[in-house]
C-alpha cells in the first residue's frame, strides 16, 4: 500500500469512525431514555451531538488556541519561521496557514482549523530555540501534512463526540444515584431491569470504547503525517532528528491538556509515558522509536 492509497483509506475510515460515534451516542441516549421511561433523553442526546459537532466545526481552532494560549504572529515577528511555513505551503499546494507561537519551553507543535483554507500551525518557543532549520522544516512539514490530509477537523470532532458520550453517561449515573429512575409499572418490569443492566454496562464501557477509537485515529494519522512531511521536504532525517530532540526534552508543558494532547506532534506530557500496558493503551501517539525508525527507513 502506498502513501496515497493509505491516505484514501484513512479518509474513508474517517466517515466510518464518525458514523460509529453517532450511532454510539444515539444508542446510549436510547438506552437511558428507555430505562427512564422518557423519550426526552434520546432527543437530548441527538440534539446535543448535533450542536456540539456544529460548534466544534466552526470554533474548534479558537478553542484549541485559547486552551494553549497561542498568539498569532506576522512575518515581521518571526521572519525565518514565517518563510519556512510559506515555502512549504507553496510546495505542498496548500493555502498559507496562520502562524502562532506558544510561550512554552518544551519543543512541540500542532495544527488546527476546520479546513486547509482556515488552517493554523502553532509552534512552541522551545521548538524555535532547540531545532536547527532542517529539523524545524521537518516538524512544520508534518503539521502541514495534517492539514493536507484533512486530519485537523477529524481530530476535533472525535474529541467532541467522545465528550458527548461522557456527558451522557455522567448524566445517567447522576440520575441513578439521585433515585430519579421512573418505573413503567407492571407492563415490563423484568424487561426494564434487563435494559437497566445494559444501560449501566454501556455507561461504563462507552467512554472507554470512544476513547480507544479516538486514540486509534490519532496514532494512524501521526504516522501518515510523518510520511507526508518527509515527502514534502525530501529529507526524512530532518523530522527524525527533530522527533528525537523533542522526546528527550525534559521540560513539562504548563498548558498541557488531555483534551488537546493528541493534536501535538509529540505528547506534551513528561514523565507519564510509562511502559505498562495500561499507559501504552491510552497513549495518543505511536512510540517515538517506531516513528523515527519508519522515517529513517524511507526512500525519497
Amino acid at each position: 500500500m502506498t502513501l496515497y492509497t493509505h491516505k484514501e483509506s484513512n479518509i474513508a475510515k474517517t466517515w466510518v469512525y464518525l458514523t460509529g460515534f453517532f450511532i454510539l451516542v444515539t444508542a446510549v441516549g436510547w438506552l437511558i431514555s428507555y430505562a427512564m421511561g422518557s423519550a426526552v433523553i434520546l432527543w437530548f442526546a441527538v440534539i446535543l451531538s448535533v450542536l456540539m459537532s456544529f460548534f466544534s466545526y466552526w470554533y474548534s481552532d479558537k478553542i484549541v488556541l485559547g486552551i494553549s494560549r497561542a498568539k498569532e504572529i506576522k512575518k515581521q515577528d518571526a521572519p525565518e519561521l514565517y518563510r519556512i511555513v510559506e515555502n512549504l505551503s507553496i510546495t505542498a499546494g496548500l493555502p498559507m496557514p496562520r502562524v502562532y507561537i506558544v510561550e512554552e519551553a518544551q519543543p512541540n507543535a500542532f495544527a488546527t482549523g476546520r479546513n486547509p483554507q482556515k488552517g493554523v500551525v502553532a509552534v512552541t518557543r522551545g521548538l524555535l530555540e532547540r531545532l536547527d532549520r532542517p529539523e524545524l522544516e521537518g516538524v512544520l512539514a508534518h503539521e502541514l501534512g495534517h492539514i493536507g490530509n484533512r486530519d485537523i477537523l477529524l481530530s476535533t470532532i472525535v474529541v467532541v463526540l467522545v465528550g458527548v458520550v461522557v456527558i451522557l453517561t455522567d448524566f445517567f449515573f447522576r440520575i441513578a444515584f439521585w433515585g430519579g429512575m421512573g418505573g413503567r409499572g407492571r407492563e415490563a418490569g423484568q424487561v426494564k431491569a434487563v435494559m437497566m443492566l445494559f444501560a449501566l454496562a454501556l455507561a461504563i464501557l462507552a467512554p472507554i470504547f470512544a476513547t480507544l477509537m479516538k486514540l486509534a485515529i490519532s496514532r494512524k494519522r501521526e504516522l501518515l503525517a510523518d510520511a507526508s512531511g518527509a515527502l514534502l521536504t525530501r529529507y526524512p532525517e530532518g523530522l527524525a532528528s527533530a522527533l528525537e530532540k523533542i522526546s528527550q526534552d525534559p521540560n513539562p508543558m504548563r498548558k498541557a491538556s488531555d483534551a488537546t494532547a493528541h493534536l501535538f506532534i509529540a505528547s506534551p506530557f513528561r514523565g507519564r509515558e510509562e511502559t505498562s500496558w495500561l499507559h501504552k493503551l491510552f497513549m495518543t501517539h505511536p512510540p517515538m522509536e517506531e516513528r523515527v525508525r519508519a522515517l529513517r527507513g524511507m526512500r525519497t
